[in-house]
């Protein structure tokens, strides 16, 4: 018995390693009512993330109707592929051409957020890249060490350094440093604060493309609940009347 627990709690670390690294995940803030940063998002998801990666699951109708936005707006502004309005977002690289160029084809990022669990993990990972020479590509990310994604907001965010300390403690020989804080070793276009916000907005846009009918889940969600209040008191009254003159 002793055996399996130590096995079951080596499993549960390693899938959480892989799944996450070191780092703390932050707060996204992430709200699939506030349409302006779904909005936001999707331009910024389309103009730094689609060249690489799609997003199959979602058609540019289902988000123009989800987002508030015309077939015009949308095909102007957020289609550079040229597929029809009613087709899924795809991408023109092929999965042979992300082998060459990055060394690995970019996934679909469909289902992220659900996959992650929530918004938060692609928050945090949006601000856990920093310079690395060592890589192919000259970044690393902190929450996911080793990814083949370079930081294609770095002209927004700017160049961050990682900074590791030595491992303490008894098992420290032979362990990987620990991750202490990031260093500004260049800025970008935005400030902190504003680079966060972008951060969000594609944290938000991903976490719909994820679950587009979480959107109506939603508003369909507190319908539900006032009925199911009604139907409780109505159940009450009518029982408490049933059952009036029995004692």
């Amino acid at each position: 018995m002793k055996k399996l627990i130590a096995l079951a709690f080596s499993l549960v670390a390693a899938v959480a390693q892989a799944s996450g690294g070191p780092a703390q995940l932050q707060s996204s803030g992430a709200d699939l009512s506030d349409q302006a940063s779904l909005q936001r998002g999707a331009a910024l998801f389309m103009n730094y993330c689609m060249g690489c990666h799609s997003l199959k699951y979602l058609r540019y109708s289902r988000m123009a109707e989800d987002l508030g936005l015309t077939e015009q707006q949308v095909m102007s502004s957020l289609n550079f592929t040229g597929v029809k309005f009613g087709e899924p977002m795809t991408i023109a690289m092929k999965p042979a051409d992300g082998d060459t160029w990055i060394g690995k084809a970019a996934p679909d990022l469909s289902l992220t957020a659900r996959v992650r669990g929530s918004a938060d993990w692609i928050y945090t990972y949006l601000k856990s890249f920093y310079r690395d020479p060592a890589r192919p590509l000259g970044w690393n990310n902190v929450l996911f060490p080793g990814a083949s994604m370079p930081n294609v907001l770095w002209e927004l965010q700017g160049v961050q350094s990682a900074v590791f300390n030595a491992p303490e403690g008894d098992h420290a020989a032979g362990a990987a440093p620990v991750f202490s804080h990031f260093e500004q070793a260049q800025p970008g276009r935005l400030k902190p604060e504003e680079f966060d916000q972008v951060a969000r907005d594609i944290s938000n846009f991903l976490q719909y493309a994820a679950e587009p009918a979480g959107l109506k889940r939603q508003q369909i969600g507190v319908w539900v609940l006032l009925f199911l209040s009604v139907l409780t008191l109505l159940t009450w009254m009518l029982k408490h009347e049933y059952w009036r003159d029995v004692h």
